[in-house]
């Protein structure tokens, strides 16, 4: 096993070094990466990104969003907690955890954590969960990853994954609480972050010393790689399947309610009603949205290309745009 360290927090470079070691430089062996991103989301490759997370909270506190290469849910990754590798020469055809986990859960016991599987792709102590995983197959190869919660912020991770109200959110942190946590908390002995991942890859390792240190050239294309597979909003919100969405805003000058299909992030046919007052009709509005990304810059920058702003009485088109996308 060959062991690389990436360097970074940033989740888009991660995932491009993954890509990387996966399709266009494979080494001999299986590669080992243990590494940590500033707080982000993660959502699975089948999933719609605007029903898993609380888009305008994860924008206000800086959370960044990515979309994996692997099936299963959205989870949340900070600096508290950290993510694993395995890239694999491999010939099957099917999903396989246990050969992936049993190191991660063995290196755990030696800490003194009674770590166990849940039999699906989650990690638990006591019956929480502290990890997910997921797995996929490209060019090859598996690449099996997931995450572990070592000191991660709960809260956050609750709120950023939560579209509800406020109340319910609180209900949801403590029902979470319930039903994770930290291995932190779980050590016989304080440790920081640091000498955790140490630990865990020393005992992951299993006594191989094999390394290897990314080039100047490495470097490069995996930039690249990071920007083109996995930061661009097509990437991220292209994927998404399509689906309708009705939403609603109250103003001071009446309500307005719109309907929405979305296919592959990009808005195909509107509709909007209410008790709004317009110089416009309906389908002059509506039609300013067509061929629009669902985004609310988007939204907000097509409607006054369009002259909307104005025609509607006491509501801008800034309100109308944030009505309509988060």
């Amino acid at each position: 096993m060959i062991y690389i360290e990436t360097g970074s927090t940033d989740v888009y470079y991660n995932f491009g070094l993954e890509y990387y070691f996966t399709v266009e430089k494979q080494l001999p062996d299986t590669v080992f990466l243990f590494w940590r991103t500033t707080p982000t989301l993660m959502v699975g490759k089948y999933q719609n990104v605007l029903e898993e997370i609380n888009k305008p909270y994860a924008d206000e506190h800086g959370i960044h969003l990515v979309r994996r290469m692997s099936g299963g849910g959205t989870i949340y990754t900070d600096p508290g907690g950290w993510q694993f590798t395995f890239i694999q020469h491999s010939g099957a055809d099917e999903i396989e955890f246990h050969q992936y986990i049993a190191p991660v859960i063995g290196a755990l016991r030696e800490l003194g954590v009674d770590a166990s599987f849940n039999g699906r792709n989650d990690l638990t102590i006591g019956g929480k969960k502290f990890s997910g995983n997921a797995q996929y197959r490209l060019g090859g190869r598996t690449v099996h990853h997931g995450s572990l919660l070592f000191d991660t912020d709960i809260e956050q991770m609750v709120a950023s994954t939560t579209v509800d109200s406020y109340k319910i959110l609180s209900k949801s942190i403590k029902s979470v609480r319930d039903r994770v946590t930290n291995i932190a908390e779980h050590l016989p002995a304080p440790m920081d972050p640091e000498a955790f991942k140490e630990r865990m890859v020393r005992s992951i390792m299993a006594g191989s010393t094999q390394t290897y240190s990314l080039t100047p050239e490495d470097d490069d294309r995996i930039r690249q790689l990071a920007e083109e597979k996995f930061r661009s909003w097509e990437r991220i919100y292209g994927a998404d399947p399509k689906f309708n969405i009705e939403r609603t805003g109250r103003f001071a000058g009446g309500k307005m309610q719109f309907k929405i299909d979305v296919q592959k992030g990009i808005i195909q046919h509107a509709a909007v009603y209410g008790d709004f007052f317009s110089t416009l009709d309906a389908e002059t509005i509506c039609a300013a949205l067509i061929g629009c990304r669902y985004d609310r810059g988007a939204v907000l920058e097509a409607l006054r290309r369009h002259s909307i702003d104005g025609a509607v009485y006491r509501i801008s088109a800034e309100e109308m745009a944030a009505a309509i996308a988060d």
